[in-house]
């Protein structure tokens, strides 16, 4: 995979498609990454290089309630792809 600005609007795609709002923020996350879940935004903290930012969705995706069939077919298969690849990895 690569870590391209592509990838990340790839990813952020996902988030946007499902409800989600993304913003980048300064803040003290020891993750980098902060989830406000009854509003629906996921902060990532905007000192993250691309790499960085892509990592931490791949991460969060799988944990937060996406919905699948909002998704346009491209976003539906990518999320099929980092869900095998967190349940491979685990």
């Amino acid at each position: 995979m690569k870590y391209t600005q592509g990838t990340l609007d790839k990813y952020t795609a996902i988030l946007a498609e499902s409800g989600y709002i993304i913003r980048y923020e300064r803040g003290t996350f020891q993750s980098g990454w902060c989830l406000l879940e009854s509003r629906k935004i996921v902060v990532l903290n905007k000192f993250l290089s691309t790499e960085g930012r892509i990592s931490i969705l791949i991460d969060i995706i799988p944990q937060i309630p996406i919905s699948y069939d909002h998704l346009t077919l491209e976003s539906q298969k990518l999320l099929d792809s980092i869900v095998k690849k967190v349940e491979h990895a685990a």
